[in-house]
């Protein structure tokens, strides 16, 4: 039998957190890629999408790079999308290099 503080703990668990303006968004559902395409594409911002992978020694140099470059533009939307786990994504980009930067532009 769920008590309220396991039924409200389950209910905050559920329930989305905003990532903080400033930060690098990972992706790890297309549900999550398509919420953050939704609400910087509401929201008239634009999104700066690094394409990454575990493995890629390129893509570990940038990581702090474009970390700093969240925090200096809150204005934008930053994600980071592991080409390895996000295939489907990196895909609709023709994404055959593991380190790309992608810049998307919401009308």
């Amino acid at each position: 039998m769920a008590t309220p503080a396991t039924e409200a703990a389950a209910a905050a668990a559920a329930t989305p957190v905003a990532p903080a303006e400033g930060s690098v968004i990972a992706i790890h559902s297309l549900d999550a890629w398509s919420t953050q395409i939704e609400q910087a594409n509401s929201a008239k911002k634009l999104v700066l999408i690094d394409f990454t992978a575990s493995w890629c020694g390129p893509c570990r140099i940038m990581a702090p790079i474009f970390t700093d470059m969240a925090k200096k533009n809150p204005n934008v939307v930053f994600l980071k999308v592991d080409v390895d786990e996000m295939k489907a994504i990196a895909e609709q980009f023709s994404d055959e290099l593991a380190q790309k930067l992608q810049l998307h532009q919401t009308l």
